[in-house]
């Protein structure tokens, strides 16, 4: 295997958090069945071989923060308060365009099913909700999509259900998709990004976490700046990533 991916960023008797890299899964997924390096497995090293259980998902192509349980009685309550909204996630995103800067998104969406076999079944749709703010804004001298200039905003995002690709699917609903989404974003926006910086990745990371202590009860804020990867990007703005991140 090769060296551990994972940054170890937190760790107690019951939970272990981890920074995840963009493109490493974290577990076996049936559409990626080639696959045979995963988040879980590198969490597993770093509890010593033990069995780890991840609390939440964290899509494949976004970077950051990535919460695993030690035991599953620590895994099934911090489950408990996820489904019951009693954990505040925050994420950073580069989008296209200037976005306002605040407000909530509240869009139904489709589940996807997870066997591209079962497509024509009709899925139900579900509430999902995100509250977003705009941190910076940008205009860059190049014409992507025919204007003369460019336009970008940095966004803190803060999704109060957990819909799949949630985040991605509401951007785009509101016409300000994610820098390097493949599947909801804007192809020649990707590519600009791709030329500019020598590498395509989704501009999407898990920047924070905070909820309850599912041992103790304690309070808990677990933060996780984007890789450098990221960071790197936002060279477009003026003094690239704020110095404060909202929680």
């Amino acid at each position: 295997m090769a060296d551990n991916p994972l940054i170890e960023l937190y760790r107690d008797d019951w939970l272990l958090a981890v920074h995840k890299p963009a493109g490493l899964l974290v577990h076996r997924s049936p559409i990626d069945r080639h696959e045979t390096e995963f988040a879980l497995q590198y969490a597993r090293q770093l509890n010593g071989g033990a069995h780890v259980y991840p609390c939440h998902r964290l899509d494949r192509p976004t970077s950051g923060l990535l919460l695993f349980a030690r035991d599953p009685n620590t895994a099934s309550a911090f489950g408990k308060a996820l489904m019951a909204g009693q954990v505040q996630k925050s994420y950073l995103a580069l989008v296209r365009g200037w976005a306002a800067e605040q407000g909530v998104i509240d869009h139904p969406l489709r589940e996807h099913a997870v066997d591209r076999r079962c497509r024509g079944e009709p899925q139900p749709v579900r509430e999902a909700i995100t509250r977003f703010e705009r941190l910076a804004i940008t205009e860059i001298p190049v014409a992507v999509e025919g204007y003369p200039q460019s336009r970008y905003s940095l966004m803190s995002l803060h999704p109060e259900t957990g819909r799949k690709h949630q985040l991605r699917r509401h951007m785009q609903h509101i016409s300000h998709p994610i820098i390097g989404d493949t599947n909801y974003g804007r192809t020649r926006h990707n590519h600009y990004f791709a030329e500019r910086f020598g590498y395509s990745r989704l501009m999407l990371a898990a920047t924070g976490l905070a909820f309850a202590h599912p041992a103790t009860g304690q309070p808990m804020k677990l933060h996780c700046p984007p890789e450098p990867s990221f960071q790197q990007v936002l060279e477009i703005f003026d003094g690239g990533l704020p110095a404060s991140l909202p929680d």
